[in-house]
């Protein structure tokens, strides 16, 4: 699999859901800053709410763009069977089943699932229990996730 096409669809999957969270939040803001929304009462917290989501969309919307800069600057280097797991690595794990899953170690944007010509690839970050495992592994080595299930490091590239 190609590492370079990979890391691109990192930062454009992140960049589309910067656009989206982006608009969401100025959205928010002008439904928050609205006349209709002022308060009719005391009690009404319309606005207060809209300016709460809008300021939770411009939150994450930050962390977003954190995690594209942090993706453009990344380095990729190649991995070998005899290479510790560090990040930019593309893992291959198999489970006791013949299962494969496959799993990016990256330094944001966790949880993010892509789909690539060889699989659906997660990002795990080295915070994630399974992302703190692989820190340091080799092909061959064993894992056991919290969930008490046990996966074979099979490829690391």
């Amino acid at each position: 699999m190609n590492k370079i096409r990979l890391l691109q669809q990192i930062i454009d999957q992140l960049e589309a859901d910067l656009a989206l969270l982006s608009a969401a939040a100025r959205a928010a803001h002008a439904a928050a800053t609205d006349a209709e929304c002022q308060p009719d009462n005391e009690y009404d917290t319309t606005a207060l709410e809209a300016s709460y989501v809008a300021q939770g969309q411009a939150n994450r919307a930050a962390q977003i763009r954190t995690a594209v800069a942090t993706y453009r600057s990344m380095t990729l280097r190649d991995f070998n069977e005899e290479t510790p797991i560090r990040l930019g690595a593309l893992v291959t794990l198999e489970d006791e089943a013949g299962g494969i899953t496959r799993v990016f170690l990256g330094p944001e944007a966790g949880g993010l699932k892509l789909a690539t010509e060889a699989g659906e690839v997660v990002v795990v970050t080295p915070a994630a229990p399974l992302g703190g495992e692989l820190l340091g592994k080799t092909v061959g080595d064993e894992l056991e996730t919290a969930a008490g299930k046990t996966f074979s490091v099979s490829a690391v590239e």
